[in-house]
């Protein structure tokens, strides 16, 4: 079966950066979407970032010029790379992919999710 595996994840200070990866292996499948998402105790899953297959990319508006997404179809990875690091970035992260339709931004419409790697931004 298909697996997502993120990495990347850990504790910086607030300001700093990370790389987050994801892998996908196990099956081929198409994806319309790779996506970002995070979650936290005391918040739904909430949409951070996404690739479409046509190179579009969409962000929430609270990580837009600090946060960036890319994919790499040919080695099926896709990463963010986070910037400017806040306190409130604290979560963990998900990697999805989107093999139907449905909104970028919404996290049903994936199918496909990964582990999950935690993010720790200090104040």
């Amino acid at each position: 079966q298909v697996q997502l595996v993120e990495s990347g994840g850990g504790l910086v200070q607030a300001g700093g950066s990370l790389r987050l990866s994801c892998a996908a292996s196990g099956g081929t499948f198409r994806s319309n979407s790779m996506g970002w998402f995070r979650q936290t105790p005391r918040k739904e899953r909430e949409f951070v970032a996404a690739a479409s297959r046509n190179g579009m990319t969409y962000y929430t508006d609270s990580v837009k010029g600090r946060f960036t997404i890319s994919r790499d179809t040919t080695k099926n990875m896709v990463y963010l790379q986070m910037n400017s690091l806040k306190p409130e970035d604290t979560a963990v992260y998900y990697c999805a992919a989107k093999t139907g339709s449905g909104n970028h931004y919404d996290s049903h419409p994936y199918d496909i999710w990964g582990q999950g790697t935690q993010v720790t931004v200090s104040s």
